[in-house]
């Protein structure tokens, strides 16, 4: 399936915009309080979901190149 030009640049802001995204989720729990686990965990979580988004982001980046 051919990919086009909007898919392309919507993944490269994306791609741009989530090391901001999990800079500030560390520096939230940097701040955060050890015995407020909850909040902690949350941010762990929300850390973890980006650096898995961003790797499907450069994947599929990747992908289009090579289709290309």
């Amino acid at each position: 399936m051919p990919i086009t030009r909007n898919e392309r640049q919507f993944l490269e802001e994306e791609r741009a915009e989530i090391p901001g995204q999990i800079a500030a989720y560390r520096r939230d729990l940097a701040a955060t309080p050890a015995h407020d686990k909850t909040r902690r965990e949350m941010r762990e979580w929300q850390i973890r979901e980006r650096e898995k988004r961003l790797a499907e982001v450069e994947a599929r980046l990747v992908a289009m190149k090579v289709e290309e």
